[in-house]
């Protein structure tokens, strides 16, 4: 097994001596989303009027659920599939941005994932709004060598353009909706629908062109709508559509609730993790209770909730009623990196700093994030540091001990500390705070997506979970963009669940 980047600093990618082969997979041009951009911010703002003239997710959502039920799709929403007792699945998140990142992480995807049964995209699998037209150089070029099935439930993203897309390419070519009533003018529901981005006209022309790169019998899934259950073995796995502002309607809580009642152990998958930040984000559901209420409750026997949407991978071992449930995030599937060095000291749900874990380690993601400001500010010998002079400066910030095995205690400097500051390591409060650049919320909105880098290290991850009748082992692996890390993908986590 290759090092990971808890082992060494040329585990974690950095000093690659040779490129991946990634690059022989990518179209000749591909198209680099920057949402600094006007054009692009305007395309994307159907989250945004969500949530000032309300959300219309949950009422287009029942619409197409109601349209797949019309057209012989289970009641239940269970796919039954004969898969044996031991078998394996993938879980990556957040894929679809196109580019260099996304291609990068296939080589080792392809390579982990050979023997698998199916994998599932988790959350936002088209940026930047979910286009018909998207699909083929985001999600059917890359993974056309993947010779299983792939299940998704949608993001934000995917919801920019009211999903239409995704139910064409994930629910047996589903039809447009008919229209709706128009509201009346001058009411917020008339307002947003003034305002609401819509698909072009003649959006998914090559679409069936397309379809051809993943056109084998043993590729094919067709799933019941946006939210689905999977019987596999001996586990159920429960994914969730939380739409574009990360809850559930009445209707899908109704039945995530029903679903729950079966009595194999669960995953659940969800677009919203409810564990991430060292913060609790319990999901809540129209009408009453939250999803993690239902995760919760012992008699559903969930064993683990894995969520997208943010652009790195974290774990948190929660003790719920004396037992153990692994809360995840696994979304560095390709979209542009969520950093992890603004994460606080985890103190969260008896979660300590020892059981928590993410990639990239907090000191790489300074490390990463520094070169960025460096490069966009033209200030790179103030602001870049080494992958050492970064994991020092944030053990220090945070009170912990270095994380990487083979790590040397570089010096820290006035300078490595005012970095550290400025890009937020730690968020602790200090004389620096008001100076603060984005890296969290507005960084996350403006600056990260057109900052992406397009030569490694990458810090890319997906999930192998390998399902027996007693257990499942879950590791997460990297993918960095270098040679040596397509061709033996590190392990960058790894956890067994027991089931009984």
């Amino acid at each position: 097994m290759s090092d990971s980047s808890r082992d060494t600093a040329e585990g974690a990618g950095w000093g690659a001596t040779e490129l991946g082969t990634y690059k022989r997979l990518m179209p000749h041009q591909v198209e680099k989303i920057s949402w600094l951009d006007p054009r692009m911010l305007w395309a994307a703002r159907n989250g945004v009027l969500a949530s000032w003239f309300g959300d219309p997710t949950g009422r287009t959502r029942n619409r197409w659920v109601a349209q797949r039920a019309a057209a012989g799709a289970p009641a239940d929403k269970v796919i039954r599939r004969d898969d044996p007792d031991r078998f394996s699945f993938l879980v990556i998140g957040d894929t679809g941005e196109g580019d260099d990142p996304q291609y990068a992480v296939v080589p080792g995807f392809l390579k982990t994932g050979r023997d698998t049964r199916f994998a599932i995209l988790a959350s936002d699998v088209i940026y930047p709004v979910g286009s018909a037209d998207d699909y083929g150089s985001k999600f059917f070029r890359p993974y056309q060598e993947y010779q299983a099935p792939i299940y998704a439930i949608p993001g934000n993203h995917d919801w920019y353009e009211d999903l239409g897309a995704f139910m064409r390419v994930f629910c047996d070519d589903a039809p447009p909706l008919a229209p709706e009533p128009a509201p009346r003018p001058l009411s917020r529901a008339g307002l947003r629908s003034l305002l609401w981005h819509r698909p072009r006209k003649g959006d998914g022309q090559r679409l069936a062109q397309q379809r051809t790169l993943r056109s084998a019998a043993a590729q094919q899934a067709v799933q019941p709508g946006p939210y689905w259950a999977i019987d596999a073995g001996p586990v159920r796995i429960v994914g969730i559509d939380t739409g574009l502002l990360g809850t559930l309607d009445a209707e899908q809580g109704a039945w995530l609730r029903e679903v729950s009642k079966d009595p194999r152990p669960k995953i659940l998958v969800t677009g919203s993790p409810l564990y991430v930040d060292g913060e609790h984000h319990p999901c809540a559901i129209e009408g009453g209770g939250t999803v993690d209420e239902i995760v919760r409750d012992p008699a559903h026997r969930y064993v683990a909730a894995i969520g997208g949407d943010i652009h790195n991978y974290q774990r948190y071992p929660v003790q719920v009623d004396g037992r153990t449930i692994q809360y995840v995030v696994s979304g560095g599937g390709g979209a542009f990196m969520h950093a992890t060095h603004t994460i606080p000291r985890v103190d969260i749900a008896g979660v300590t700093e020892k059981e928590f874990r993410c990639y990239p380690l907090r000191g790489d993601s300074l490390a990463f994030y520094s070169r960025l400001y460096g490069r966009r500010l033209r200030m790179r010998r103030l602001f870049t540091l080494s992958e050492a002079e970064a994991s020092a400066v944030v053990a220090e910030r945070l009170g912990i001990p270095l994380t990487r095995a083979q790590q040397r205690t570089d010096r820290i400097t006035w300078r490595t500390r005012l970095v550290a500051a400025l890009l937020g390591a730690g968020r602790r409060p200090d004389r620096t705070a008001r100076l603060r650049l984005p890296v969290r919320k507005i960084y996350t909105s403006l600056f990260s997506p057109s900052s992406a880098t397009y030569s490694p290290p990458f810090f890319k991850q997906f999930l192998r979970l390998d399902v027996t009748p007693e257990t499942i082992r879950l590791r997460c692996y990297a993918a960095t963009g270098s040679r040596a890390q397509e061709l033996e993908p590190p392990v960058e986590d790894e956890v067994t669940i027991p089931l009984i």
